[in-house]
């Protein structure tokens, strides 16, 4: 990705069980030399270890969001896992675009079992 000056909303898909290591190897790869303003993602993956792990060692709030809200955002890359498994067209681009401010700077992108997309945070 090209490089954005300011912070990121970054959503995550992800599975239950999903180390802060892990997290932290994804968001490293996928978003090389960004700073990372905030991690956001479904509202029942929210109380993972793993992913208040990585938000705490990041230094960045953790937002949730619920299926119904999440199935009300347009997101440009369906899942089809994702709408067999929750009903729902994907997770992380549209966590990203609640979260912040669209359009996705990094569309969804899988690393290590855990989906990233991104946008600008607000402000």
């Amino acid at each position: 990705m090209a490089p954005h000056s300011g912070k990121l909303a970054v959503g995550l898909g992800l599975r239950p069980g999903m180390s802060a290591d892990r997290i932290l190897a994804a968001l490293t790869e996928s978003l090389p030399g960004q700073r990372i303003g905030c991690l956001a993602t479904l509202d029942r993956r929210a109380g993972e270890p793993g992913l208040l792990d990585a938000a705490a060692a990041l230094g960045v709030p953790l937002h949730s969001y619920s299926a119904e809200r999440i199935a009300q955002v347009p997101v440009p890359n369906r899942s089809e896992r994702v709408v067999a498994a929750l009903g729902i067209p994907g997770v992380a681009e549209a966590a990203a675009l609640l979260a912040g401010t669209g359009p996705l700077l990094v569309p969804r992108q899988v690393v290590g079992g855990i989906v990233v997309a991104a946008t600008a945070l607000r402000g």
